[in-house]
């Protein structure tokens, strides 16, 4: 295989950014989608819900949310990483790491 062609798996998987955007009054976790999404994502609220779930189970929500609002001015939105998702709901690979503090 070279390094241009794709695994099965990777064939198969989405890969989602997500953050963490900051208001003065919350912060919502937002998911990015890729432009290209593979058609088995019939409900954009099954995959925000299941990037969400990943997210959570791979930081501590408390402590990632406390530096996000450390570190990230109001309007800003700090970007935590990637998610890799099947339309199944397998998860392929992350890539998430909590923002530094300043």
């Amino acid at each position: 295989m070279t390094d241009t062609e794709k695994s099965p798996a990777e064939n198969s998987a989405d890969t989602f950014g997500v953050g963490v955007h900051v208001t003065e009054e919350e912060l919502r976790i937002v998911v990015q989608v890729p432009s290209e999404i593979d058609s088995g994502w019939t409900d954009p609220e099954e995959f925000q819900t299941l990037v969400q779930q990943v997210l959570w189970d791979r930081l501590d929500q408390e402590k990632t949310l406390q530096a996000v609002t450390a570190s990230t001015p109001p309007g800003e939105t700090a970007m935590l990483g990637t998610v890799s998702l099947e339309p199944d709901g397998t998860v392929v690979d992350t890539s998430l790491e909590p923002p530094e503090r300043r």
